[in-house]
């Protein structure tokens, strides 16, 4: 009877995480985000939970659709992130079923393919996201390491303009340490976007996330600040594709259920004003 090798657990951990890192990058045509990508959840690597699911919605004043050329209020409905964890993996999925726009003012003239909204209200679907997340570092780690990578799916309608239809596949690689109450995280990577120029098909920009929770039993306030950014100097920004940056003052309520709240205020030009992000959830 053969004896299994040392490195045999690793080896399978490794072609675990390979596969899955195949299924990311082969998944189908990803659509692009109006706001930047969600910070990761560290929280799912903690002990004793395994599945956690929310959901809600936002409202948004001052956000601009790039490719329609116009600025107003965005309304998402049915945002919701899932998640499973097992072992040192943990798969996320999430998206909006729904989002609103009402246009108030136009800042440039829209895409040729892009449809006018005589009525001044725009709506579509999306967008979706697959990622994963395998934790780099051993339980009990001073500073925690995790690789998160995925793709986005395609959801959006060129012609209604709120977002293009392109492929985009985003690899951030993140740290996280615990003092006593305080939680500190950072994560920073490249987002390969798919642009709508023949001649300019895909643009890289960097996407970052940093975030400080503080424990206080039921309560936990957080300051999240997340985005991406255009990485050229000087480079003019492709529609569709520009940079954005959200800093989000947040409060988690509850246990194994809670509910959070966000404010949202937006500090690069197609990013919103100001805005409210609310969602429910539940951990198992």
């Amino acid at each position: 009877m053969m004896r299994p090798t040392p490195f045999a657990a690793p080896l399978r951990q490794a072609r675990r995480t390979a596969f899955l890192l195949a299924l990311c990058v082969l998944a189908s045509r990803a659509s692009a985000q109006l706001r930047p990508l969600d910070a990761l959840e560290w929280r799912m690597f903690d002990g004793g939970r395994t599945v956690s699911v929310q959901a809600g919605g936002g409202w948004m004043a001052g956000q601009r659709a790039s490719l329609a050329g116009t600025e107003g209020t965005l309304v998402e409905a049915g945002n919701w992130r899932a998640f499973w964890r097992t072992g040192r993996v943990v798969l996320e999925g999430g998206g909006t079923v729904q989002r609103y726009f009402d246009e108030r003012s136009s800042f440039a003239a829209p895409e040729p393919y892009v449809k006018p909204a005589d009525d001044g209200k725009r709506h579509d679907a999306g967008d979706y996201r697959i990622l994963t997340a395998v934790r780099l570092t051993n339980d009990g780690a001073p500073v925690a390491a995790a690789l998160r990578f995925g793709t986005r799916l395609p959801t959006t309608d060129n012609a209604v303009g709120l977002d293009r239809d392109a492929t985009d596949f985003m690899a951030t690689l993140g740290g996280r340490t615990v003092r006593g109450p305080v939680a500190l995280q950072a994560e920073a990577g490249v987002g390969i976007f798919g642009t709508r120029r023949p001649t300019f098909e895909q643009d890289d920009l960097l996407v970052y996330a940093l975030r400080a929770e503080y424990d206080v039993g039921a309560l936990r306030p957080m300051l999240t600040v997340l985005g991406q950014q255009v990485g050229r100097p000087r480079r003019r920004e492709i529609r569709g594709n520009e940079s954005l940056g959200e800093v989000r003052l947040g409060v988690r309520a509850g246990g194994r259920r809670w509910l959070l709240a966000e404010a949202v205020a937006g500090y690069t030009l197609f990013s919103p004003e100001w805005g409210l992000l609310v969602s429910a959830g539940m951990d198992w």
